[in-house]
């Protein structure tokens, strides 16, 4: 009899008490290490994140940059050159930026007489924000480029997108450069004082974070979104700005029409008076034309004494 109980008690399971207690071990460490893969993914994906937007900011100033260095100001209207307007969106700074590049443009266009496509050397740049159409917080940055140098930039011209989750574009002009200028919202925007260009502009841009995923979105708090601004400052040269206010104008010269003895002066009784150059003719006056056309006898008809050709061929 004590055999089959000690038979009986060796063949018994685990009781139920022992069963819930390691169930219940064993979903505490399943939800620790849920939580510690969810962790480790959303710091990858907020480092993704800030690495995306601090390459992205980057980008567009040096984008803008790029086109300012190649600044196109060779007789172009001076209350044209640079065009700066202090606009706001839904809240947010949203100003634009206007001027003609010499860049290479970024976007082809068809010439239909050759069938090819064809990249402008000269191209009238503009960056413009509106309201992004699918989140109402933010702003869309385009580069705008017109074929050409023409009176109305903005007509035929095409866009090209740059960003979408914009806060803040801000620019401020200095027409003197030190610490102590004030600075404009604006630059020529219809003010018939401001003309050529700037000591210096000062652009700031604001861009958000882009959540990666939904759950990441829910989680995140309107105080807990971050941030970042990029600011760049453009110093345009003295020369250039220099450029602007005397423009040289490129003339064609004006040739005079001769006269019939553009050496020798009228035939006359008297001996004549002898140019600059050499002695005149015997009835040479003192008048000539200043410029001779050509294959015309130097010497005239009467000749100078010596016989030699004077160094210049100009009349006496």
């Amino acid at each position: 009899m004590k055999h089959k109980n000690r038979c009986a008690q060796s063949q018994a399971g685990f009781s139920l008490v022992e069963i819930l207690v390691v169930m219940l071990i064993m979903s505490g460490l399943l939800v620790t290490i849920t939580q510690l893969l969810q962790g480790a993914r959303t710091t990858r994906d907020q480092i993704h994140n800030i690495q995306e937007t601090l390459l992205a900011g980057p980008a567009v100033l040096d984008r803008i940059e790029r086109d300012l260095r190649g600044l196109f100001v060779l007789d172009r209207d001076p209350t044209l050159i640079l065009r700066v307007r202090d606009r706001v969106h839904a809240g947010m700074d949203a100003d634009s930026l206007e001027f003609v590049t010499a860049n290479t443009a970024l976007m082809v266009t068809e010439d239909i007489s050759r069938s090819l496509f064809v990249r402008p050397d000269y191209v009238a740049v503009g960056y413009v924000l509106r309201s992004n159409p699918e989140l109402d917080d933010f702003l869309e940055i385009y580069r705008r480029e017109s074929f050409g140098i023409g009176e109305d930039p903005a007509e035929e011209a095409r866009y090209a997108f740059l960003h979408d989750r914009i806060r803040g574009f801000d620019i401020k002009v200095f027409e003197e450069d030190g610490p102590d200028a004030d600075p404009l919202d604006s630059w020529c925007d219809n003010d018939k004082d401001q003309r050529g260009l700037p000591a210096r502009i000062e652009i700031t841009l604001a861009l958000e974070l882009r959540p990666r995923l939904v759950e990441e979105r829910s989680a995140i708090a309107m105080t807990e979104r971050r941030l970042l601004e990029f600011r760049r400052v453009f110093r345009f040269p003295e020369n250039l700005r220099n450029a602007t206010t005397v423009q040289p104008l490129a003339l064609i010269p004006r040739i005079m029409a001769g006269s019939q003895n553009p050496v020798g002066g009228t035939p006359g009784s008297g001996p004549g008076q002898g140019g600059t150059g050499g002695p005149g003719g015997p009835g040479g006056g003192s008048s000539g034309a200043p410029l001779i056309p050509p294959g015309t006898d130097i010497f005239g008809s009467g000749g100078g004494a010596s016989g030699a050709a004077p160094p210049f061929p100009i009349g006496g």
